[in-house]
């Protein structure tokens, strides 16, 4: 059973993949060459399946921190004899610059040690289990290193020292004093493709050191956002760009998969994908944290996977994968025990084929967000977002899955039908680009009925609040919506009466809320991170300054020592729990920072 806590993990990434590392210097999570690959190191999940291990042998105080500006991750160990500092990277393609990052990333996890002072031993372990854990490859040493055959891929681990094999494992000690390094790199290469070259120290060395000028040069392009938090936003966007699959565009929801939303649970669902449901947040954040280039591309990567979807009068999918793969079949891995013991683990997600109206007003709003007003627009683009719109207003009265895909019977979710608003609002703002003035009266109609229904169906004056469905009176934190989507006025006494419930009845003592108190799988699970920050987000909208900070804090205080966000947060004990690192939750850290400073601004300007 593997149980180290989830925010004790440091990402890298080399906008194609993502490896995840304890602060003792192991690295427990690897997919390679892409995002969801099948990993080669899964102790993240299992005990047994896999990881590769640098550090000292004995007791050590340690500190980490990624090189300023970067993911480049360097960890301190100081021992009683000395002090020796590991510098971790996935590498980037070579004299890859600014907006390049991932273009020709080669696959290479390095890992480079050096002794600072005194001496200290090192050891090294090192187990590949590709395939999840499936496949114990056999080791033979070569020249420069170690070869890992078994299963559609070769490693080589290029090694400056060697190492004791013992089946599937090597390992060793090694002796360092002060300005002695040594350098490490892990390639991956297809089976039927020529064996990699082995890399020396010298030539690792001078990778790392490219690979940090990689990340600063994006860095330094990406400072557009001025205002409180504004180091919290900058890293926010770095990991949002670390999450990106750079050939495509696409974002992934996070790194991992099955991590649960409550230890033991089942909640354990694969975020190794890209959600079109995520657009337009993914968008407000780019737009504050990085820049148009990235809007762009994403926005593309969108319009170019769902295109055909509708033309055959299918419902648009939710999701897809990074590549613009669509079906995403979900399986279960039996060799992995899961996260202290939270099984079963899952590859694939079976959401993709869930039907979630709520995705075309993502989808029209973000073309509002990011196609220039007054351009023409490319006929399969413009062509695709008019049927997007005729969709919204043909299927807006039907039962879907909703935002939280329930996996429950089909119900008639409130922000379901808000989005469908919102498609038919952004629709109608861009009908001159869409050449359908002519559709404007039934856009009109249906948008005025969206709006009806909601406001007649999904308002309970009993609670004071818009709830969760037209059929209950659950509360949900996805109402906080419907001011930042700008269905209501920040002023309505609805919204306000809104805000004010879910910050009363969803919120707890440690100041972070939950989506929703139940639902049908009868499971407990943690506070959303996400949820907290569209309150705040909300707060600062409807006015409410002061509280919007102190519930922006609450959910800050759970990024890890580097700054990391998971999915939810235990709210008995305080840890990470979910997939991590979470796209959504730094955007959410992005958005309500804005909103809060924007609004602070609004408030002095007002004196």
């Amino acid at each position: 059973m593997s149980a180290r806590p989830i925010a004790d993990h440091a990402l890298l990434s080399d906008c194609r993949s993502a490896a995840l590392v304890t602060t003792d210097g192991s690295v427990d999570w690897l997919c390679l060459p892409r995002f969801d690959s099948p990993a080669i190191f899964a102790r993240l999940l299992d005990e047994d399946a896999g990881h590769w291990v640098i550090r000292p042998t004995g007791a050590a105080d340690i500190g980490r921190r990624y090189a300023e500006d970067t993911l480049v991750l360097e960890t301190t160990f100081r021992t009683a004899t000395g002090t020796v500092v590991l510098r971790d990277a996935l590498t980037l393609g070579r004299r890859e610059r600014g907006h390049a990052l991932g273009t020709a990333s080669p696959g290479t996890l390095l890992r480079h040690v050096t002794c600072t002072e005194g001496h200290v031993t090192i050891e090294i372990v090192y187990a590949p289990r590709p395939e999840f854990g499936l496949v114990h490859p056999l080791l033979s040493t070569v020249r420069g290193g170690l070869v890992a055959y078994g299963g559609a891929h070769v490693l080589l681990l290029s090694c400056p020292v060697d190492l004791r094999v013992c089946g599937s494992t090597a390992d060793g000690r090694i002796p360092l004093s002060a300005g002695h390094h040594l350098g490490f790199a892990l390639h991956v290469r297809p089976a039927w493709e020529e064996q990699p070259v082995s890399w020396t120290t010298r030539r690792i060395r001078r990778r790392m050191s490219d690979t940090v000028k990689g990340w600063r040069s994006w860095s330094k392009l990406h400072r557009g956002y001025v205002g409180p938090w504004q180091d919290e936003v900058g890293d926010s966007g770095r990991v949002l760009r670390a999450l990106t699959y750079a050939p495509s565009g696409a974002i992934v929801a996070a790194a991992t998969t099955s991590l649960p939303e409550m230890a033991g649970g089942t909640r354990n669902w694969d975020y190794r994908y890209t959600w079109v449901r995520d657009a337009s947040f993914t968008l407000q954040a780019l737009a504050t944290a990085a820049c148009e280039k990235e809007r762009n591309r994403f926005f593309d990567f969108l319009a170019r996977t769902a295109a055909t979807q509708l033309d055959r009068g299918v419902d648009l999918q939710i999701m897809y994968g990074i590549g613009g793969e669509r079906d995403l079949s979900e399986r279960l891995v039996p060799q992995l025990t899961g996260w202290r013991d939270s099984g079963p683990v899952r590859i694939g997600n079976d959401a993709w084929r869930q039907r979630q109206l709520d995705v075309y007003g993502e989808l029209l709003d973000a073309a509002h967000q990011t196609l220039p007003p007054g351009d023409p627009l490319a006929p399969t683009t413009r062509t695709f977002l008019l049927q997007a719109a005729e969709t919204a207003a043909q299927r807006w009265t039907q039962p879907d899955q909703g935002i939280w895909e329930r996996r429950g019977p089909s119900r008639h979710f409130l922000h379901s039908k808000l989005m469908c608003w919102v498609a038919l609002d952004r629709a109608i703002a861009m009908a001159p680009a869409l050449q359908a003035v002519e559709r404007l009266p039934h856009w009109r109609h249906e948008r005025d009925q969206i709006r009806q229904a909601i406001e007649q169906r999904g308002w309970k004056p009993g609670l004071g609040a818009f709830t969760q469905a037209f059929e209950n009176d659950d509360l949900d934190a996805s109402a906080l919506m419907l001011p930042i989507v700008g269905f209501l006025p920040p002023h309505d006494p609805r919204v306000q009466s809104t805000v004010l419930a879910i910050h009363t009845h969803l919120t707890g003592r440690d100041g972070l809320v939950r989506r929703y108190l139940t639902d049908e799988l009868r499971e407990e699970e943690g506070a959303f991170l996400l949820c907290t920050f569209w309150l705040a987000q909300a707060l600062a909208l409807t006015g409410h300054t002061i509280r919007a900070r102190h519930v922006f804090q609450a959910a800050l205080a759970h990024t890890n020592d580097l700054g990391l966000l998971a999915e939810e947060v235990d709210s008995t004990t305080g840890e990470a729990l979910g997939n991590f690192p979470q796209a959504l939750s730094h955007i959410g850290l992005i958005n309500a920072a804005r909103a809060i400073r924007d609004a602070e601004r609004r408030t002095t300007h007002s004196w």
